[in-house]
């Protein structure tokens, strides 16, 4: 039944080769999941893997009745304030002073309004407040003070949103940083594995976007950020164009991973424009993450065959209701929910993990 309802546009390992090699790459893998998968007319949504909740949510409230971008919002909401989730929201990794820094954005297809908010703190839901300053200010973003006052004022209430979990992989990473200050280290074998390996400078996010019954689009990333960043850093998620935008008439996408690469290349803008052009959003996501690796050209962000060494991923749907993802590294699943169910499917990917 699966495949009765569904069209693929397949993409062959050789014509994936010879995209690869007509853009100077070195070794890329294949862009394994190279599909374009149709849904109905139903409702649909996108995100990265840590989002199958939030798809199923997102989903449910479209099939309701609701705007897809208040379905998208109320769907990042489960995952900002899940603690046991430590890169968005309550129990986000906080930045180097131990303190908790959030960064959102919103995207309304119909309207074609965004809003946004960065290094805001104390604030579980900053996806919220992000689509207040859409629907409520002539601004698109709001940062630190400003942002937190402004959710004071329309009835947010202030709270720590460093957890126990959070606050013990930040003390760690601090005492594991360097062997050359007063910090030491707890002996490994009296730490949670888990947590050993959280100390690493990970980037944690949650994109959604969605598609209504009728064809109108929005999308909504939420984040914590760079682990244990410089205190103020803000990364893609926040900027409309890096980390996420909407075009109602041809697409939405947005991304999760090295935000800096993505600010660097505005990649969900372009995303977006590939798609008007007439690419499929597997493809269109695809091609902008070879844009990236083509122009990544400092030594410390490639690997031993000059491929980027950093993670980045996009989420995409078109008019027509086909969706897909694109990683830079495979495999990877990410998450989608339409009639059928949430659940996670694998992505497309640009290099293959050893």
């Amino acid at each position: 039944m699966k495949q009765n309802r569904r069209e693929f546009i397949e993409t062959s390992a050789v014509v994936a080769a010879g995209l690869a090699l007509s853009t100077g790459l070195p070794q890329v893998a294949r862009a394994k999941g190279l599909t374009e998968s149709r849904t109905g007319r139903g409702p649909i949504a996108v995100a990265s893997g840590n989002g199958v909740e939030a798809v199923r949510r997102a989903v449910e409230g479209m099939t309701s009745g609701e705007d897809a971008l208040d379905a998208a919002i109320a769907g990042v909401n489960i995952v900002e304030a899940d603690p046991d989730d430590i890169t968005v929201g309550y129990g986000g990794l906080p930045n180097e002073l131990g303190v908790v820094e959030l960064d959102s954005a919103v995207m309304h297809g119909p309207t074609h309004r965004a809003g946004a908010v960065a290094s805001i703190r104390n604030i579980m839901h900053p996806s919220k407040v992000a689509n207040l300053v859409r629907k409520t200010t002539d601004h698109v973003l709001l940062v630190g003070q400003g942002a937190l006052d402004f959710a004071k004022m329309h009835g947010f209430k202030e709270q720590d949103l460093l957890t126990d979990k959070s606050r013990e992989i930040w003390l760690l990473w601090k005492q594991k940083m360097s062997d050359a200050d007063d910090w030491l280290p707890p002996p490994k074998e009296e730490v949670d594995p888990g947590l050993w390996n959280m100390v690493e400078r990970w980037t944690g996010t949650i994109h959604l976007s969605a598609r209504d019954t009728s064809g109108d689009m929005s999308c909504v990333t939420t984040t914590s950020g760079l682990f244990f960043k410089i205190p103020g850093r803000v990364g893609d998620s926040p900027i409309i164009g890096a980390g996420l935008y909407c075009d109602n008439d041809y697409g939405t996408a947005g991304s999760t991973g090295r935000g800096e690469a993505n600010l660097q290349n505005l990649c969900s803008y372009q995303a977006v424009e590939f798609m008007r052009q007439g690419m499929g959003p597997t493809e269109a996501g695809l091609e902008v993450l070879k844009r990236v690796a083509e122009t990544t050209k400092r030594a410390d962000l490639l690997d031993e065959q000059g491929r980027p060494n950093f993670g980045l991923s996009f989420y995409l749907i078109d008019k027509q209701g086909r969706y897909g993802a694109a990683t830079m590294w495979g495999p990877s699943e990410y998450a989608v929910a339409d009639a059928e169910g949430a659940r996670k499917e694998e992505a497309a990917f640009l290099f293959e993990r050893d």
